[in-house]
């Protein structure tokens, strides 16, 4: 005897349109999940800006306080206040920083080149070249 198959027109036509749909709807589907992370991330960025701008706000607040002003005046630039003794620290190869209201007299940059050179000419002079 003759078995009818189980797999009817309809139910083909049924696969088949839902196989169609799956892939019509596959790309849209992947443009979405992918445009979800991108904003997730821009927000991580924009979280991250704003945490920044936020630091940056903290330290302008700072920098008005007259007090933390001299701070960093003392610290960074070894100002002395009046009727402070400001001291200069000599390290083992004689050179010493400046003073604070001080300025070390230094020579323009292209004579410190030049000099350079004319000590690497000597050298190589003195060895034989």
């Amino acid at each position: 005897m003759f078995r009818r198959s189980r797999l009817t027109g309809r139910a083909a036509l049924l696969v088949l349109v839902l196989c169609s749909l799956v892939v019509a709807l596959a790309y849209p589907i992947r443009a979405y999940v992918s445009q979800r992370s991108d904003i997730a991330e821009q927000r991580r960025e924009a979280e991250t800006a704003r945490e920044a701008v936020q630091r940056l706000r903290q330290e302008k607040a700072r920098w008005q306080d007259p007090a933390y002003v001299r701070q960093q005046a003392r610290r960074h630039l070894h100002y002395v206040m009046p009727g402070e003794t400001g001291y200069t620290v000599v390290d083992g190869t004689g050179a010493s920083r400046p003073r604070a209201g001080h300025s070390a007299v230094q020579r323009p940059w292209y004579e410190a080149i030049w000099s350079g050179l004319d000590s690497a000419d000597a050298r190589h002079r003195a060895v034989g070249g």
